[in-house]
């Protein structure tokens, strides 16, 4: 494959639209990613953002894919959340120990990954020569086009994450939900599954205290703590939905005039400029931060426990302000926006669907950063 510049891989996310929109509602029907669009996304490149270079990723700043999952959701939120994860899964992979990482990309760049980082209910028991898993695991978004999962345990440390292979585990289909249904968002289970310790990941020491990630790539995302960088990968497919919403409020507006709902009508142009404007604002909110947090790893330099608590409320408040952009106009989209062949519905559904993430609630995401603000000590991993 050739290698393209960042602009280019961002206007091959931007020529999908059309694609994406017009499959939008048989991805929600089939409650997964097709796969003529999975393979859209790996054809255009657009995945090799986020895994490393050493196996065939591009060469950019991690940042890009944000971006290009905040385009994709103008056209279908399900299909730029699953790829923002998988964008982020690939980077993830270059944290392991070497020998994973060879595993997963043995075959190639383009091998997807599934998650779910949470502990579940799970059993994790040493034996000799690694470890005997079993367990249950809910939301692994994306799973049914990957090969691998990456799974949250417990019993080896504070925080710590193991890959297995598609073949040591099954997907039971409990996606049956009002919002992203396209996500696919699936329970994971695993019974008595051997995980070798090359395959375990410390969450708290990568790029924290064990540095090996980035001696072996060189790639500034590597000298950035885990959990200072993930979770953008929820973000930025938020700002995609209040873009689509924007977009189909808008087309579905202009040129129309009358009394009620009109171009004509000032409470349709004021609610249409507030909600670009908070559209507006979390990009550009977005932007700083990713960008200021590459710009400190490309300089070496740590991120006080200030910054970890910003950036995660952050997170939250960028989503809430995307959240406000799409509840002010379709509260005004009227009863015709509740009918199944009109997007402003579904953009609506998976607003909601993204906001109940609980890093993403500002009662939950921002509480850190008043603690530290305050002189209080984080009571949470930041």
């Amino acid at each position: 494959m050739d290698v393209p510049t960042a602009r280019d891989l961002l206007a091959r996310a931007t020529d999908l639209l059309p694609l994406l929109k017009e499959r939008a509602a048989r991805t929600e029907e089939m409650r997964r990613v097709p796969v003529e669009t999975v393979e859209e996304l790996l054809s255009r490149g657009l995945y090799r953002i986020g895994v490393p270079k050493r196996f065939g990723g591009f060469d950019v700043d991690y940042g890009l894919a944000l971006d290009v999952a905040a385009e994709l959701g103008r056209g279908c939120p399900s299909t730029a959340w699953c790829y923002c994860l998988w964008a982020a899964h690939a980077w993830l992979v270059g944290y392991w120990p070497l020998q994973a990482q060879e595993e997963v990309f043995g075959d190639g760049p383009d091998v997807l990954c599934s998650s779910s980082l949470n502990i579940g209910k799970s059993v994790l028991t040493p034996v000799d020569g690694g470890y005997r898993l079993s367990g249950r695991w809910e939301f692994s978004s994306g799973c049914d086009s990957a090969s691998w999962i990456m799974l949250g345990v417990s019993g080896i440390g504070d925080r710590n994450w193991v890959l297995i292979p598609r073949g040591d585990y099954e997907i039971v289909d409990t996606w049956f939900v009002s919002g992203l249904r396209g996500s696919g968002s699936k329970d994971i289970l695993v019974e008595d599954a051997f995980i070798p310790p090359h395959r375990v990941l410390d969450v708290t020491t990568a790029a924290d205290g064990d540095w090996s990630a980035w001696e072996l790539h060189r790639q500034a995302r590597y000298r950035v703590p885990i959990p200072v960088l993930l979770g953008w990968d929820l973000v930025a497919p938020m700002l995609g939905v209040a873009r689509g919403m924007i977009d189909e409020f808008t087309a579905r507006t202009i040129g129309t005039s009358g009394t009620g709902r009109t171009a004509d009508s000032p409470a349709i142009q004021l609610r249409l400029s507030l909600a670009s404007a908070e559209a507006d604002a979390a990009a550009a909110l977005l932007a700083e931060d990713i960008g200021g947090m590459i710009r400190k790893a490309e300089a070496g330099e740590p991120f006080t426990i200030l910054e970890r608590a910003r950036y995660r409320r952050d997170k939250a408040f960028i989503t809430q302000l995307c959240l406000q952009s799409v509840n002010r106009l379709f509260d005004l989209s009227g009863g015709h926006a509740l009918f199944d062949s009109v997007a402003l519905q579904r953009f609506h559904r998976d607003a909601q669907a993204v906001a109940h993430r609980d890093g993403l609630i500002m009662d939950l995401g921002g509480q850190q950063y008043g603690r530290v603000v305050l002189g209080l000590e984080p009571d949470s991993p930041i």
